[in-house]
């Protein structure tokens, strides 16, 4: 750089210890080592240097790891209220979203109903209905509609989902659930 100074002892002693709890960028690591020829072999830098050139001290600890945090009983989700699931039925209630997860896998099903939930959750959405299907097909036991309200107790979706609920026969029936989305922090009714 242009009209740049000199590092004094002090500073290039502090910077080499900050240059060192970074990662080197490749063929770097010749420049982060010139720095551990800079300290004393007591490995405290020299004080001794006076005027605007140095830099205050700092003595650093290693810090004790904070204590764990108290256990919080898992949110479980409570089933959805009567008078919300009639509106829903009935249509009064609109369903904002949807998303079938007929014919894919768990692994597959998952990661889609995660990134549905995570972007209606940050749109405001308040109820979606989620079609796993009835999983009586040949061969097939339901294992999407049973693994997805297992899902919703899992940390990922905790926050997301306020309630569910199996749907009404005309949205699916057995084989789908309203799911009532948690408010955003800050979001009022």
């Amino acid at each position: 750089m242009k009209n740049s100074r000199k590092l004094g002892k002090e500073e290039r002693v502090l910077w080499g210890k900050v240059a060192k709890t970074t990662r080197p960028i490749s063929g770097r690591l010749e420049d982060l080592l010139a720095f551990d020829d800079v300290e004393d072999p007591a490995g405290e830098p020299d004080v001794s240097l006076t005027g605007k050139d140095t830099f205050p001290r700092i003595l650093a600890e290693p810090a004790e790891p904070p204590p764990p945090a108290p256990d919080k009983k898992p949110k479980i989700h409570q089933p959805m209220e009567k008078p919300v699931k009639r509106k829903l039925t009935r249509g009064r209630l609109p369903l904002e979203g949807r998303i079938d997860l007929h014919g894919m896998f768990q692994s597959e099903a998952h990661a889609v109903l995660l990134d549905f939930l995570l972007r209606a959750h940050e749109r405001g959405l308040r109820h979606v209905l989620v079609i796993t299907g009835k999983g009586r097909s040949i061969g097939s036991d339901g294992a999407l509609k049973r693994a997805v309200p297992m899902w919703f107790s899992k940390p990922e979706y905790r926050h997301l989902i306020s309630s569910y609920e199996d749907a009404s026969a005309n949205h699916g029936g057995d084989g789908a659930l309203y799911v009532r989305l948690s408010r955003r922090r800050g979001e009022k009714s």
